[in-house]
Formats: structure tokens, C-alpha cells, sequence
């Protein structure tokens, strides 16, 4: 026992041994509480019926210390003597189904306690807990009043029924939440007095523990009646500082559970910059600013914020973790780096004396399931699966790793491996196991347990009141029972609590479709017959997301020679290398308008690499494989890009009866909701970027007639092989009948379909939509509207690679040929940052400093971030006899933009001008 749980009490003793055990748990002494059980029971006492009570009492204690495989066996040896057990047992009995998320076996059972024994103050405490989690708000206060009039000094029933009156919290602050801050307020004034009269009879764990709690109501009081200055002049009168940190993150957390994520991030904001420069002690602050970044889409802002706080704390091995999950996600940082930085940190804890043993081998442990998850991002499947085995040997019962590790084994379709996973999940974390194996379509046989999931789907979280992952499960398990109006209840609720997050503008994503047809013409190709790589190894599979992509790919990836390699960015990457290019560059110009600026040989330069990548996805598991499948569903906004790239890449576009497409979109909580996903969130939108598709794939099969294969998905359900063999044929490969056997094929599938995909052909999805045709009139007035954009001007380039040329040029030391390039592009596009900026070189080089120097002005300024230029011109200052000037420009912005990209970028194929060109006046100066 340590010695913070030290007490007055009674030794064991002088009274009761199970009255001991007892008042143990009501103290919360859990690590006391567990060993005097475990010594009460070896030797086994005479009586069997004390034994059994024990046994509930050690469980209980077990259950809070976080020894979930002890608490269970426990439990286990126990639960065929329930029907024995006296009241008293009974009532604890209840606390441990509580404490296991069983709240309806809890109140049945404290239903029959209270009817053998109406008195009984406990079990009508625990009944109204029970009774809370129900929903039933006035049954719980009815007992929790009874309870206090039988037993009016026990301090943790007033502070329940201070909880009670502060329920429901509501989406919105209304009168009501004033009105139960109100009621709550003299339970708590009457908890905070009999804290100051047991004081000298509590452990100090104890009490610290009962403070915490009446301070964190407290808070939700102030939260509730919206007197927020109150919260933060409490707070700012805090003389711990940490405990300040503390209660200001546990702040900012309640306005954002009520719907206020504004105020919450201007506070922490406020909090930070009030503090002055950011210290070790500040960390907690930047991790909620950037938790509430996350939940709200803002992922890059997220990222900054964790980077910010490993500048402050780098030896804290939880930030690095942070990080390396983060970047797992594709967020940023290599996760690998990340990971084994907050592996070996963990390590170097052990050999300090900074904390407990328990906590540093809670973050060691989080740290190796960091690295686990970022090996399973990245597909390396054996060494995370061995590191997720570490983490469970060392404690069986940890759910984060059950839960990834369980997921993995879905992606690798291993179900049944995956389902015992999720089972075990479910037996300590009801609410997270169930929540994974309904995606994994094990739904619960009876609508008690989907009540349960509701309750905990409205348990406020950093999201708000209500959770819409849970709520999206909530949507399939209430399908599966054919309950379709429940189902689309709770999907559009779900849908309509993430649209709050979303960034996505239809208006927007239908220019940039607009953009896309415009760039990529007939013409184009024609006058760039030079470009392209002749390679056959490239096939894309596409179409809306959900359309049937995944089960295609799934087919054609069952032959020896095609490898699949799921949802692959290696299309996204390569746009986004362009749109980094042209604004290192300071052209001016994204994607697609740059495109026209690509010569043959930058074109076969990305398209290598590209190859390259492919390549290395097949080469473990079939590295004689012809073909690579990329299925990214979203490149059929690409494919004028792929066959620009590869024109002899085979595309296979997927179609599917779009009603159907939108129920499933509308149904699914896509990981990525908070990017190119957010259209699916919204039937109107859902509409929309089905007509947009259809616009874009009649737009490519006029650009290539005859050269992309359309496969209707309904045809693949219903005549598997015969699609197969036309798309084997199309392929260019021979028919293989072992691909008639996808559903057993062993690779990991990593897309919303991974657990469709393993099953054999089934025709349920083939007009669902017909459930909810009552709810679809969002989506055919998104469908039909009429399709407009803003009128379009992109420029056009005569010829493509003039920048490049010219840079030739002057390497060459043909400076006045290099001039002639770089003021032809400059003619096109005035702007145009490098080209204005290698002019101004050549004019230093040649004594024309005065006019040289302007143009470096107009470069940098067109380029703030750009170091080597600002450098450059300074050089020019200097050398034309303006010191102040150049002393100037040295002072500026060091700090490029969040929009700017990061120094040195440069994509396949194509030099960094600033490497080239750093030293531009060599000896000559």
C-alpha cells in the first residue's frame, strides 16, 4: 500500500473482514482492496458463501486497476453462484457488471436486491447509476433521493446526484442547462461539506480523488450556466501550476463536448500566448489545441501543433508516438522515424527514476503499439503483427492493441481470427468490441445491446454530444434487422453531426472537374505524340467510390501475372509534386493548367519513378507479376493525367446503379471524411459528384474511344465469369478459373469494402436503394440539377519546357540564349517567378545590376519563402552599393507561409533550381 492510502480506519481485524473489503471500495483503495482480497482467499476461508463475496470484491478492485484477463476469471468462477449470494454480494455484484458495461444485467439485479431489501441505500445508489446510463433521468433521482435519506453521509452519492441534475447536457446551451447547473449546485455544496467533515477518517488517495471529482462537476456547472468567467478566474487563482494545465485542458475539452469548438480553441489560444514562451509545461495545452485541430478536419494545423510540442518536450516519447500515428495516416513526417524515436525514449525511461514503474511501462507499451500500427499502415504485416503480440503478451487485456491488431487481421482476411480479436475487445470495452465487430457485420441479436450502443453514441467526446462513428454503426446494425427508417435516422443524423467538420465545397470540386476537361483535349495529346511511357505494366481501376471497385480489383488480382495493390496515391502524389513545383517555381499555375509545360523527357522521368513504385508493391508477394492494379477510385478525375503519363495503361471504369452507390456512400464513416471523402455526407452532394462523374467519363471516352473498358457491376454480380473473362481479355492476359475465387484470395484490402470482398458473390446490395426510395429526393435533385461552372481561362504554353531549357542554357554559360528562353516563358506568364529571377542573374552577370536587382525584387516577392533568392538578391545589393538595402532584405520574412511549400522541392525529372544556381557569380565575383 502506498503511503498516500494510509488511513485511521479500523485495522481488518477488529471488524468484519467483508465490511473491511467493503469500505475499501467505497474509499477507493483498489491496490489495498486487491491484495487483502487475494490474502483472505489463500488459504480458501471455510465458508464458501464469504468466498464468493471476495472473489466479487477482488474483481471489482481487479476491474479498476486495469486487470481485465483477472478480473474476468474472477468473474468467471463466480457467476454460477450469483443465485446463492446475500444481498450485500449481490449489490457488488451489480458494481462489477457496471463497472463491465452490463448496466441492464446490473439493474435487474439490483431490482431483486431492492425488492428482498427496499433499505438497502447502496444498491438503490448503484440502481440509480444504472438507472442514469438508461436515459431514465427521474427513476435515478428517485433513488438516489431514497438513498441519501437512508444513508445522508456518503460522499459519493451526492456527488452522483449532483451529476444527475447536471443531465441531459444538451446539444446547445438552453435555459435547461442553466436550470440543472442550478439544481446541481447544492448536491455539490453538500458533497464539498462532507469532504471538510471526513477528511481526518478518508486516505489521502481517497480524498484527492473525491476533490478531483467535485472540481470537475463544478466546472460542468459553470459550463452548463454558461459563467465561464467564473471557470477561468477559478483556474487563473490555481497555485499549482500543473493542476492549472490540467483543469484548462479539462476546460477547453467541455466547451467543445457542447458543441463549442470555437471558444474552446480561442481559449487554449489565449491560454498559450498568456503564458508567454512556450515551455515543457505548456505541452498538454498544444496536444488539446491540436486534438481539437484533428477532430475538426484540420490535420495539417494538427500536425504543426504536435511538432510545436516536441520542440518543447523532445524527450517525451508520447508526443513522438503521437506523431508517428499521425503521419501513419499520410499526414506528413516519415512514421517510421517517429515511432522508433518514441521506442527508444520509452526505453531510456526505464532506466530513469522519472515515474512510476506502472507508467513507464504504459508508455512503453503505447510506443510499441505506435510503431505496430505505422508497420500495419504500411503494409508490413509480419512486423506488426509481432509487435502487437509484444504489447498483448505483456498485457493481454490492452484494447488498443486488440482492436489494431484486429483490424489488421480483417484487412488480411482473416476473419474468424479477426472476430475473436473484436470478442475479447468486447468483453472489457462493450461499447468499442461491439462497435468493431458490427464493421466487421457481426451485429448484435438483440436491440438491448443496440440501445446500449446508442446511450454511449450520445456520451459527449471532443467531437460533441454525440459520437457519429458509433451512430453509423447504429445505421448498418438496424439495417441488417430490415428496421430501413431507424437506419436512415441514424445515418443522417450521423451525416449531418460530421457535415459540421467538413471542408468540401461542391462548387469547387466541380470547377476543378471543369478544369480538368478543359486541360485535357485531343489537342493536347497530339501535340505532345513524343510524350508518354510506352510501359503496359500500369492498371487502373475506377469509378465513384462504392461503385464496385474493390470486388473488380479483387476479381483480376486472382490471376498469376497482375498483382493488386489496392488504393495507391501514386496519381494524387505526382499532382501534388506538380502544384509544389509551380509554386516553388512562382509560375503562378497548378495543376491541371501546368500540365501543357511537361516535356517528354520530365514526363518519362515521373513516369520511372512511378514504375518504380509499382514495382516494389508486387515484388514481396509476386514479383512476377505483369501488371500492377492502382483501384484509387477517385482517378477517374485523372485519367487524362494516366494516359498523358502511360498511354497504354489499361483502365477499367466501374459503374453501378447510382441510387444504390449514394445508400452505401450515404452509410459508410470514411476515415478520410475530412478530405476528398466529404462529399459522402450529404445526398445532394452525393448527386452532384455522380453527375460530375458522369460528365468526366463521357469527356474521356470521346478524348480515348475505344482504349477504357466500362464493366457494369450488377453484370459482375450476376455473370462473375463472363466479366472476367472481358476484362482478363482487355488486360492482355490469358483466363486463369482460379480468379472465380477471389473471395479466398490472400491479400490485404484496406478499403471500406474489406470485409465484402471475402465473401462469395452475393445480390443483397443490388437495389437497396429501393428501402429508402422515400428519403432519395435529395439525391436526384443533386443528380439531375443542371451542371455549371465559371467560364475558364487557362493558359496555354506554345511549347513545354522553356524554364528547363533555359536553365540548360545557362549551364552551359550561353547566357544570351538562356535570356532568350526565360523571356519567352516570360512573355506567357509575366509572373513567373524563376524565370524573372534567372533574368536578373544573367543581368548581374553581364553589369546591369540596377536592372538586375529589380527583377530578383519582383522574384522574392513572388517567392517570400525562398531563401536562396533572397540570399541572391542581397548578393546583387551588395555587389550595386546598397548595404541598407541589403541589410533590409536580410531582415525580412524568414518564415514562409503555411501554404508554401517546404525548401528544396522537387518532383522526378525535373532539377532544383536553387541547387543549381546557388553559387550563380562563382569566381567571377
Amino acid at each position: 500500500m502506498s503511503n498516500s492510502e494510509t488511513t485511521n480506519t479500523p485495522p481488518m481485524k477488529q471488524m468484519n473482514p467483508l465490511s473491511h473489503l467493503r469500505l475499501l471500495h467505497e474509499q477507493l483503495r483498489f491496490h489495498e482492496l486487491a491484495e487483502l482480497a487475494a490474502g483472505f482467499l489463500h488459504p480458501a476461508p471455510p465458508d464458501a458463501g464469504d468466498s464468493s463475496a471476495v472473489q466479487v470484491l477482488q474483481a471489482i478492485a481487479s476491474q479498476h486497476l486495469g486487470r481485465y484477463a483477472e478480473a474476468n476469471a474472477l468473474a468467471q468462477a463466480v457467476a454460477p453462484h450469483v443465485d446463492t449470494f446475500d444481498t450485500d454480494t449481490q449489490t457488488d455484484w451489480a458494481a462489477l457488471l457496471i463497472l463491465r458495461g452490463r448496466i441492464e444485467e446490473a439493474r435487474t439485479c439490483l431490482d431483486g436486491v431492492l425488492q428482498a431489501n427496499p433499505g438497502q441505500s447502496l444498491a438503490l445508489a448503484r440502481r440509480a447509476w444504472c438507472r442514469m446510463v438508461l436515459g431514465d433521468i427521474t427513476g435515478a433521482e428517485a433513488d438516489m433521493a431514497t438513498s441519501l435519506e437512508l444513508a445522508p453521509a456518503r460522499l459519493g452519492a451526492w456527488l452522483l446526484l449532483a451529476r444527475l441534475r447536471l443531465l441531459p447536457a444538451g446539444a446547445e446551451l438552453t435555459p435547461n442547462a442553466a436550470q440543472n447547473a442550478a439544481r446541481a449546485q447544492p448536491a455539490l455544496e453538500r458533497a464539498r461539506a462532507l469532504l471538510r467533515e471526513q477528511s481526518n477518517t478518508l486516505p489521502a488517495l481517497a480524498a484527492e480523488r473525491f476533490a478531483q471529482q467535485l472540481d470537475e462537476l463544478q466546472l460542468a456547472c459553470w459550463l452548463e450556466a454558461n459563467e465561464l468567467e467564473a471557470a477561468e478566474a477559478w483556474m487563473t487563482g490555481l497555485a499549482d501550476a500543473a493542476a492549472r494545465v490540467q483543469w484548462q485542458v479539462a476546460y477547453a475539452q467541455g466547451l467543445a463536448q457542447r458543441n463549442r469548438h470555437a471558444p474552446a480553441e480561442e481559449f487554449l489560444r489565449r491560454t498559450l500566448t498568456a503564458a508567454g514562451e512556450l515551455s515543457a509545461a505548456q505541452v498538454p495545452l498544444l496536444l488539446a489545441l491540436a486534438e481539437l485541430a484533428e477532430v475538426q478536419g484540420r490535420s495539417g494545423l494538427a500536425m504543426h501543433l504536435i511538432r510545436q510540442a516536441i520542440a518543447k518536450d523532445e524527450a517525451n516519447p508520447q508526443l513522438w508516438a503521437k506523431l508517428a500515428q499521425m503521419s501513419a495516416r499520410g499526414l506528413g513526417d516519415p512514421a517510421g522515424e517517429a515511432a522508433q524515436k518514441a521506442v527508444s525514449l520509452a526505453a531510456a525511461l526505464e532506466e530513469s527514476e522519472a515515474y512510476p514503474a506502472a507508467r513507464i511501462a504504459a508508455i512503453r507499451l503505447l510506443a510499441k503499439l505506435a510503431l505496430a500500427e505505422v508497420e500495419s499502415q504500411a503494409q508490413h504485416y509480419d512486423a506488426a503483427d509481432a509487435l502487437f503480440r509484444e504489447v498483448l503478451a505483456e498485457q493481454p487485456d490492452h484494447v488498443g492493441a486488440l482492436r489494431a491488431l484486429g483490424g489488421q487481421e480483417l484487412q488480411r482476411g482473416h476473419l474468424d481470427e479477426a472476430i475473436a480479436l473484436f470478442e475479447r475487445v468486447k468483453a472489457i470495452d462493450p461499447v468499442s468490441g461491439h462497435t468493431a465487430l458490427i464493421n466487421a457485420r457481426r451485429f448484435p441479436e438483440d436491440e438491448a445491446t443496440l440501445g446500449h450502443l446508442e446511450r454511449a453514441a450520445r456520451q459527449p467526446s471532443l467531437e460533441g454530444p454525440v459520437r457519429s462513428g458509433i451512430l453509423f454503426q447504429l445505421a448498418a446494425a438496424w439495417e441488417k434487422r430490415k428496421d430501413y427508417d431507424k437506419a436512415f435516422t441514424f445515418a443522417q443524423e450521423a451525416n449531418a453531426l460530421s457535415k459540421r467538420f467538413l471542408h468540401y465545397d461542391p462548387k469547387a470540386h466541380r470547377q476543378s472537374c471543369a478544369r480538368v476537361r478543359h486541360g485535357f483535349v485531343k489537342d493536347l495529346y497530339a501535340h505532345r505524340r513524343d510524350c508518354g511511357h510506352p510501359s503496359t505494366l500500369p492498371v487502373f481501376v475506377l469509378g465513384t467510390p462504392r461503385s464496385g471497385t474493390t470486388l473488380v480489383e479483387q476479381i483480376i488480382a486472382g490471376h498469376s501475372q497482375i498483382f493488386g495493390a489496392g488504393e495507391l496515391g501514386v496519381i494524387p502524389q505526382r499532382i501534388a509534386g506538380l502544384n509544389r513545383w509551380e509554386r516553388h517555381v512562382g509560375s503562378g499555375r497548378q495543376y491541371p493548367d501546368c500540365v501543357d509545360d511537361l516535356d517528354a523527357q520530365v514526363v518519362h522521368g515521373i513516369a520511372e519513378g512511378m514504375l518504380k513504385e509499382l514495382q516494389e508493391y508486387a515484388a514481396e508477394t509476386k514479383p512476377q507479376a505483369k501488371h500492377v492494379v492502382d483501384k484509387l477510385p477517385h482517378n477517374f478525375e485523372n485519367i487524362g493525367l494516366i494516359k498523358f503519363f502511360f498511354p497504354n495503361a489499361k483502365i477499367i471504369s466501374v459503374r453501378r446503379d447510382p441510387r444504390d452507390i449514394a445508400i452505401s456512400n450515404y452509410f459508410t464513416d470514411y476515415a478520410a471524411k475530412h478530405g476528398g471523402m466529404g462529399f459522402a455526407y450529404d445526398l445532394t452532394w452525393i448527386g452532384e459528384q455522380l453527375a460530375d462523374h458522369n460528365l468526366l467519363m463521357h469527356h474521356w471516352q470521346q478524348t480515348f474511344p475505344g482504349e477504357i473498358l466500362e464493366v457494369q457491376y450488377e453484370a459482375v454480380v450476376s455473370d462473375t465469369e463472363a466479366m472476367a473473362r472481358k476484362m482478363l481479355d482487355y488486360i492482355g492476359v490469358p483466363w486463369e478459373p482460379q480468379v472465380l475465387n477471389f473471395n479466398e484470395l490472400d491479400r490485404p484490402v484496406k478499403t471500406a469494402s474489406v470485409w465484402q470482398v471475402r465473401q462469395p458473390i452475393y445480390t443483397t446490395s443490388k437495389a437497396k436503394w429501393r428501402c429508402y426510395e422515400a428519403y432519395l429526393a435529395p439525391l436526384i435533385a443533386g443528380t439531375n440539377g443542371r451542371i455549371t461552372w465559371e467560364p475558364i481561362e487557362m493558359l496555354s504554353l506554345p511549347e513545354p519546357g522553356l524554364l528547363q531549357k533555359g536553365v540548360a542554357l545557362y549551364k552551359e554559360d550561353r547566357l544570351d540564349e538562356a535570356e532568350y528562353e526565360f523571356k519567352k516563358l516570360l512573355h506567357h506568364i509575366p509572373e513567373h517567378g524563376a524565370a524573372s529571377h534567372m533574368v536578373g542573374i544573367i543581368y548581374a552577370r553581364k553589369g546591369h545590376l540596377n536592372d538586375a536587382i529589380t527583377l530578383m525584387e519582383k522574384s522574392v516577392k513572388t517567392c517570400p519563402w525562398n531563401s536562396n533568392w533572397r540570399k541572391d538578391l542581397v548578393q546583387a545589393l551588395e555587389m550595386g552599393g546598397y548595404p541598407e538595402r541589403a541589410e533590409q532584405v536580410k531582415a525580412g520574412p524568414r518564415r514562409k507561409p503555411a501554404a508554401a511549400p517546404d525548401e528544396a522541392t522537387s518532383w522526378e525529372g525535373v532539377n532544383n533550381l536553387d541547387e543549381m544556381l546557388a553559387n550563380w557569380g562563382g569566381a567571377e565575383r
